[in-house]
């Protein structure tokens, strides 16, 4: 895959020495958590601030993913770097790539991604924790956003395949909430219409568990754009949360 670097952080990226892959692997920073090491390789996240804006580094090494396009592996960076630019093409909400290259090292699969910080945005995770004390039309605005946004994603043709809480960031603009997605990974294309549409939603919904009969209702009424199909989607949506439950 070709080197890809955006060109609105070109020159600064350029000023401080840091537009290549060698730089940036090479740069030493403290990771903001412990790396991932799941894969057989490893995977790490570090914080980057050059003048006045933020970004977070990742990099990694024989951290793969295997699919029938790639059955020896690929850093899954790669698939999260395609993903980021396919969202940008479809106009769906989400983190922007300011860097990405890969190489091969002495044996290694090394990657870095390089995206700009989400630092006046909160995740959904964290504004769920002061759910009850908010204003009902501040609950109603971040349920409206949230819809909405997979709204646009399924509309688009596309799951997330890991739409939690955690994952989708929130950002006041007056009196409503735009939103949008990080982690793209796991994300792919619709292939199965309304049962790719329940399994992508229901795992928000069962991880949302302050949201009450009311703010699920309103969240639909955002996603379907009416109230029309409401009871089909709370059925369906009930019927795999009680199997996941089950299978638990």
């Amino acid at each position: 895959m070709k080197d890809f670097i955006a060109s609105e952080e070109q020159q600064l990226l350029a000023r401080n020495g840091l537009d290549s892959f060698d730089a940036l692997w090479a740069l030493k920073l403290e990771a903001v958590d412990e790396p991932n090491t799941e894969r057989g390789g490893w995977s790490t996240v570090f914080r980057l601030e050059l003048e006045d804006k933020a970004f977070y580094l990742k990099r990694q090494s024989n951290y793969l993913t295997h699919t029938l396009s790639h059955p020896f592996g690929e850093p899954t960076f790669s698939r999260e770097f395609r993903n980021i630019q396919r969202y940008t093409e479809l106009g769906i909400p989400a983190l922007q790539a300011v860097f990405y290259a890969q190489r091969r090292v002495a044996g290694e699969q090394r990657a870095v991604l390089l995206t700009r910080a989400l630092d006046n945005w909160q995740d959904l995770d964290q504004v769920l924790q002061d759910w009850p004390a908010m204003p009902l039309a501040q609950r109603n605005a971040v349920l409206d956003a949230c819809g909405l946004l997979a709204r646009r994603l399924h509309g688009r043709g596309q799951i997330h395949g890991c739409f939690y809480p955690k994952h989708i960031f929130l950002q006041p603009r007056g009196e409503a909430f735009a939103a949008q997605l990080i982690d793209l990974e796991k994300t792919r294309p619709v292939l199965w219409g309304e049962r790719d549409r329940v399994k992508d939603i229901e795992p928000l919904l069962r991880r949302a568990q302050v949201w009450q009969d009311a703010d699920i209702q309103r969240f639909l009424s955002a996603y379907l754009g009416s109230r029309a199909n409401m009871d089909h989607w709370l059925e369906r949506l009930t019927k795999r949360r009680k199997a996941k439950a089950v299978s638990a």
